[in-house]
């Protein structure tokens, strides 16, 4: 492979063979990860919010399986059963993972302020979607959905906030 602006190879002075160098590079990339893993363990504010988000994640994908399991019975009840399954899932992983409270808050104190807390989450995100349609009744999908995910982001650093300040 030739470097545009030079006549050398791109490759020169890089060991392609198998084996050569292989150790090293890969001694380094497994400490890059252990350090990283190490700093996602902390319990500073950053690595809680990256768990924060992963256990959001997570418990989203949950939703979406229990909703396309119960859909046939109704989207209705598939929604609510989705809603309530996540956010016990979610309150739970939060309580041992996200911000390791496990030792110092019970099960049912973090479900009951936890899914206080997503209900406070889906009321706001309501009353915004309903301000939306009374202030902006022309808004297009796109803008509409963009407005609810800037919503949503919103709410979930608030939660955040509100879950590692009072909750946990």
């Amino acid at each position: 492979m030739r470097n545009a602006y030079a006549d050398t190879s791109i490759l020169d002075g890089i060991d392609l063979t198998i084996g050569a160098g292989y150790p090293m590079l890969r001694t380094e990339w497994l400490a890059r990860f252990d350090r990283v893993a190490q700093y996602l363990r902390g319990d500073h504010a950053f690595a809680q919010l990256i768990r924060f988000a992963l256990v959001g994640g997570s418990s989203n994908i949950a939703y979406v399986v229990l909703f396309t399991a119960m859909n046939g019975v109704s989207p209705l009840v598939a929604n609510i059963a989705g809603s309530i399954v996540s956010t016990v899932i979610a309150n739970e992983l939060h309580r041992r993972l996200t911000f390791r409270a496990s030792g110092r808050v019970g099960w049912f104190s973090a479900q009951w302020e936890g899914g206080a807390l997503a209900m406070i989450g889906l009321l706001i995100s309501t009353a915004a979607l309903a301000g939306l349609e009374f202030w902006a009744p022309g808004l297009g999908e796109i803008a509409q959905a963009t407005a609810m995910i800037v919503v949503m982001a919103v709410v979930g650093g608030l939660r955040f906030l509100a879950l590692r300040g009072f909750v946990f």
